[in-house]
């Protein structure tokens, strides 16, 4: 891609004035977005707590203008030391980060409303800029599983390098997608190796952020890039995610059979097994995530 082109296609991309991508070496780009994509907001706590963890600086921001619709995700209103209002846009923001390992560019925000192919081609002329040749995504679905049990992982591919070397599934789904099925898709048909994590929240729960799915999508994600994963944070709200789910389903038997239902599922495919280990047959929950975004689609 030529150096007029990346400007073009990059037209919504506002760089940092002190931004020097030239200094980050073959860097992994890691996309997450709240939202439709982010059952348990799993996604984007758990690149939250990297880009909070790793020192990283703004890169860039897309414009948020052209690709959401304001009366769905809403701007807000605040007031800074001197209680003047200022209105802050849900923008999707570019960090970059030196880790252990890797240089890394994460991509998080609010999900597009509008012109998806426009927004994944903003992300595609970011990846040029910064020389990148690998991207991750990741997602969260809700799905029958148990909040008391591992985290159950997706982890699928196309590059059938990253399938061999990190033991991934080729991706089989026929159906609706949202921003990461469409981010990925621009991606690999630029010539970048790309896998997508997805973890499983309990459907029963939606209401509650889960930092057992986040810290899951984080040790494996880490565990891919070759660096150490920032999870202490995570693992430290277990308690008292655990203790909340515990009072909402406990004045409701018929919840409290199905969790035990699932449980016992779990424990008869799995064996009892330590919380937030990772599926890597991602064949147990497949249909799950086919059933989830078929519904979503129809709803």
């Amino acid at each position: 891609m030529g150096g007029g082109s990346i400007g073009r296609v990059m037209e919504h991309v506002r760089w940092q004035p002190d931004a020097d991508p030239s200094s980050l070496i073959r860097p992994i780009v890691v996309a997450a977005f709240t939202g439709w994509n982010d059952a348990g907001d799993a996604a984007s706590m758990a690149l939250r707590t990297l880009i909070e963890t790793s020192d990283a600086r703004l890169l860039a921001e897309i414009d948020p203008e052209p690709f959401t619709d304001f009366a769905t995700v809403r701007p807000h209103v605040r007031l800074d030391a001197a209680r003047n209002r200022n209105i802050v846009w849900p923008t999707v923001a570019v960090w970059s980060a030196s880790l252990p390992g890797s240089d890394v560019v994460l991509v998080l925000g609010p999900e597009p409303a509008l012109r998806w192919r426009s927004f994944g081609d903003q992300i595609v002329g970011v990846a040029d800029r910064v020389g990148a040749t690998t991207a991750f995504t990741l997602g969260a679905l809700l799905a029958d599983v148990p909040h008391t049990r591992r985290t159950h992982l997706v982890a699928t591919a196309t590059d059938p390098e990253l399938i061999e070397r990190f033991e991934l599934e080729r991706s089989r789904y026929e159906g609706p997608t949202g921003i990461v099925g469409v981010l990925q898709d621009a991606l690999t048909r630029h010539g970048l190796a790309t896998a997508s994590l997805w973890a499983a929240v309990p459907g029963y729960a939606p209401q509650f952020p889960s930092p057992r799915a986040a810290h899951a999508l984080l040790d494996r994600l880490c565990a891919m890039m070759g660096t150490p994963a920032p999870v202490a944070a995570l693992s430290a709200q277990f308690g008292d995610y655990d203790a909340r789910i515990a009072a909402m389903i406990a004045d409701d038997d018929d919840l409290v059979t199905y969790v035990s239902r699932l449980e016992e599922i779990v424990d008869d495919d799995e064996g009892e097994a330590p919380d937030d280990l990772v599926l890597d047959d991602p064949a147990a929950i497949a249909d799950e995530i086919e059933q989830f975004l078929r519904s979503r689609d129809d709803d």
